[in-house]
This record gives structure tokens, C-alpha cells and sequence, in this order.
């Protein structure tokens, strides 16, 4: 039998510290399915909830001797919904990033027809940002355009980090849906 189901987390966290990978395992068979379940309800993707789950508890394990953590179900928590932000904002700045590079490269360079389309989602998406609400707009702009963490954006506008986030969700949603559609009137 397992001696270290009878533990709390908090418990198996200071033998973590340790070295004991029979208590790293108990802790991840009981939250894994948790903290996928965080992670798949943002991404909608199994192979990136399941990455970012595996690199939590990697970063955990790896970090054991040098993290100070005083809850583990909520550090575990939070972990995984900055590493799914962190995986959300990466993708929009890679897209963002390739969408430039398409529209900037030379017309002989790639299909004519291609770069059309991207222009048109590009002033598409220009349009739908317009359209947001004038707060949520606002805390859009600042985090794609100026780049400022949530944290700061919630300093300057004297509102909650969660709000930040919140407002932020409900821009993503809002543009991909109207790029989604825009996408199926294309192609």
C-alpha cells in the first residue's frame, strides 16, 4: 500500500523539498486530471492541456529545492492558468508575427491571392477591435500593442487583475469568432 495517499499536499510538497519521488507521484495522481481539466477548458486542445500540465509538474520537481510554496493546490492552480496564458499570448504573437511577415514580404514572393486574404483579415480584424466595448478595447490595445503585462494594465486603469484577464478572454473570443467567420467566407 501507499504510505503517501494518507498525506496532505501541503505534506507531500515538504518531502518533495526532499527528494522523495514517491511523494512528487502520489502529488501528481491527484491533481493531474485537475489541472488538465483547467487547462483543456481554456485551449480546447488535449496535446497543449497536456503539455502544459507535464511542464508544471516538471517545473515543480525541477524548481523543488529553490520554490517556496505554501499551498499546493492552489500553486498547482495557478501554474497552469499562467503557463496557458503564457501558451495563449505566444500563439497570438506568432501569429501576429507571421501575419506581418506575409503581408510585408514582396509580392513576387508569395501568391498574390494569398496576401490579399491576409490584408483582408487584417483590416477585418482591425474593424472587430473597433467594435469592443470601449473598456475592454482599451485593455486590448495595451496588451497587444504596448505589451504591458495584466498586472500593469490593472494598475493604470485601477481595476482588478481578474477583470484584466476577463476583458482580455472576451476580446480573444469576440476576434476569433469574427476571424473564423471571415476565414469560411474566404476559403
Amino acid at each position: 500500500m501507499n504510505t503517501y495517499t494518507r498525506y496532505t499536499p501541503d505534506e507531500l510538497l515538504h518531502l518533495i523539498t526532499q527528494d522523495h519521488e514517491a511523494a512528487f507521484t502520489e502529488l501528481y495522481e491527484r491533481y493531474w486530471e485537475k489541472l488538465f481539466v483547467i487547462a483543456y477548458n481554456r485551449l480546447r486542445e488535449k496535446a497543449a492541456a497536456e503539455d502544459i500540465v507535464h511542464d508544471v509538474f516538471t517545473a515543480l520537481w525541477t524548481n523543488r529545492h529553490i520554490t517556496h510554496i505554501d499551498n499546493a493546490e492552489n500553486y498547482l492552480a495557478v501554474a497552469v492558468k499562467y503557463a496557458v496564458l503564457n501558451r495563449v499570448k505566444r500563439n497570438i504573437r506568432d501569429r501576429e508575427k507571421h501575419a506581418r511577415s506575409v503581408a510585408e514580404a514582396p509580392v513576387a514572393e508569395c501568391h498574390i491571392e494569398t496576401a490579399l486574404h491576409y490584408k483582408t483579415i487584417l483590416e477585418r480584424v482591425k474593424l472587430e477591435v473597433e467594435k469592443l466595448p470601449a473598456h475592454c478595447r482599451m485593455i486590448f490595445l495595451y496588451s497587444r500593442e504596448e505589451g504591458l503585462p495584466v498586472k500593469e494594465i490593472a494598475r493604470r486603469l485601477h481595476i482588478s487583475p481578474k477583470t484584466v484577464e476577463n476583458q482580455l478572454g472576451k476580446a480573444v473570443r469576440q476576434l476569433k469568432l469574427a476571424a473564423r467567420s471571415l476565414l469560411h467566407s474566404l476559403f
